[in-house]
């Protein structure tokens, strides 16, 4: 990566974090919002997350659409314009999907709406992609790891307050009645979405005028014809089963819906799978698909965000239920914040390792942080009116967390396992008890999930060499597994009629995450790398 000066630009480092923290801000009000439509709309469990299907769809078609251009015309296209460009790019297309999005509700045709998520996703895609180097390149580069950290505790902060926020735009209130909940007009969300458009085209213009740095990639693509292939075929796979899907009659109903995204589920997988074991024979074509340990990533990275969205997506109409207290979309608001607060809870803490400061300090602070975090979701949800003393016993589960990062020493492959593990448990413990203790406990998934990202992705790329920056794009398009598997949660609660069994669908990605530690343990020490001393990457 090329920086013209190694300066530091604070100033255009805090207007970088604004992105991050919209990114958030919409991941976790979505929380809110899936519920919200699925009443609305009168919509199945599946339909109401096809949400999260356009939202992350777009995030690997817009991936997918950069890797093709910059294979066919042979250079990067982000290299060419610029990581700057890049963003501000991004910014107007989300734009463009905020506004779209005014008319989209107003038609109260929920498909619209969907298009509207999918362009604005579109635009955080081509964002995401230049954010990250882009945020490592405003500074010294031995500090950009403290960079991404700060970037990653901003996204996360989004995430907490923005299932809150549009809570009291739907509703005026955090908490509100059954009847209040059912006369919210859903044009009460255009607001947001006006404000939205004029923030990011705010950033835009911050990031056209105000000097920075000019960053480009070394990196170019290397043509891999089959690689290329490959991916289109799970690109056309996926498509068909959506045109299969929308022309099957009302008849066929749950069942063929939740076949339709095991197929879906069935062409991912299989296409990886079929990838890497032809490459084994013969390497020319496929490019970073050679590498098991990448191939193996890709579906983790594929189950981690699936597990990660799923969980909450699917929280709102779990805890609806009568055996989790019948909550309605407006009391909803401080558990999905505290289930994304999780997540900051956990990237905070991993935070701390790249501070230059003693050991003994770095110690007290792995377990002051979290609790100062979780104090900052506490005091979020107190000013916004929410009830907080019931969240109070959740300090356990935080505890329980830091127990794991300790145990695992920064290892990265010790520390996935190890959560993949309290995931698993986490769970079981949900789907065996209900109440205030199966609500913690799935809650306490965005704990697990909180810190997997850099350790999944450290691993995957170990050992690329000249591929890694192919690899690392591979994996960032496989954030598909959030538009796949929380539609599947969906499907198969419509079809076993029971939303809380349904949750077997992130007890089983968690143990492939363990699973996956074990085995890329075992690939990497094959070609003599050691995996305690492999450091994680940034966080998502």
């Amino acid at each position: 990566m090329h920086n013209s000066d190694n300066k530091s630009y604070t100033s255009a480092l805090y207007t970088l974090t604004m992105v991050f923290f919209f990114w958030g801000f919409l991941s976790g009000a979505n929380g809110v919002f899936i519920p919200f439509c699925k009443t609305h709309f009168n919509l199945s469990q599946f339909q109401s997350q096809l949400i999260d299907s356009a939202f992350y769809g777009a995030y690997f078609i817009g991936s997918l659409a950069l890797y093709l251009y910059s294979n066919r015309v042979g250079f990067d296209f982000l290299n060419k314009i610029g990581y700057k460009k890049g963003i501000i790019y991004g910014l107007i297309l989300s734009v463009v999907g905020a506004l779209l999005m005014i008319p989209a509700i107003n038609s109260s045709e929920y498909v619209f709406i969907l298009m509207a998520f999918f362009v604005i996703a579109l635009g955080f895609s081509l964002q995401q992609t230049a954010a990250n180097p882009f945020a490592v390149a405003l500074g010294d580069p031995s500090t950009g790891a403290h960079r991404l950290s700060l970037t990653g505790g901003i996204n996360s902060l989004g995430t907490t307050v923005g299932p809150i926020i549009i809570t009291l735009i739907l509703f005026g209130t955090v908490v509100a009645d059954e009847d209040a909940v059912k006369d919210a007009p859903i044009s009460s969300i255009n607001i947001l979405y006006l404000i939205l458009a004029g923030v990011f085209l705010l950033v835009a213009g911050i990031f056209a005028i105000k000097k920075m740095p000019d960053v480009t990639s070394t990196d170019e693509p290397e043509k891999s014809a089959k690689l290329t292939k490959a991916l289109l075929f799970i690109t056309a796979g996926i498509l068909a089963i959506i045109g299969v899907g929308s022309l099957l009659p009302d008849s066929v109903g749950d069942m063929g819906t939740l076949v339709l995204l095991v197929l879906a589920l069935v062409v991912v997988i299989g296409t990886l799978l079929y990838a890497n074991a032809a490459a084994q024979r013969n390497a020319d074509g496929w490019g970073a698909l050679k590498f098991p340990q990448l191939t193996l990533g890709m579906l983790a990275i594929f189950v981690y965000v699936g597990v990660e969205v799923t969980i909450q997506s699917n929280l709102g109409a779990l805890l609806g239920t009568p055996a989790f207290n019948s909550y309605n979309e407006a009391q909803i608001s401080h558990f999905i914040s505290l289930y994304w607060g999780s997540l900051m809870i956990g990237r905070w803490m991993a935070a701390v390792t790249v501070f230059n400061v003693s050991k003994t300090m770095r110690t007290i602070l792995s377990v002051v942080v979290p609790y100062l975090a979780f104090g900052v979701i506490l005091f979020v949800n107190y000013i916004s009116g929410n009830a907080v003393s019931d969240l109070f016993i959740y300090g356990i589960c935080v505890a329980l967390l830091i127990l794991a990062n300790f145990w695992a020493q920064a290892r990265p492959a010790k520390l996935l396992m190890g959560l993949g593990f309290l995931g698993v448990i986490a769970m079981v413990i949900g789907l065996l008890t209900t109440g205030t203790l199966g609500t913690f406990a799935f809650i306490s998934g965005g704990l697990v999930c909180s810190i997997m990202w850099p350790s999944i992705f450290s691993l995957s790329i170990t050992g690329l060499g000249k591929y890694t920056s192919q690899g690392s794009a591979l994996l960032i398009m496989m954030i598909l597994g959030g538009a796949i598997i929380p539609a599947l949660q969906g499907g198969l609660a419509d079809i076993l009629g029971n939303i809380h069994l349904s949750y077997v669908v992130p007890t089983i990605g968690f143990a492939y995450l363990a699973f996956f530690a074990w085995k890329v343990s075992a690939i990497l020490k094959s070609q003599g790398f050691d995996t305690d001393k492999i450091e994680s990457e940034g966080g998502h």
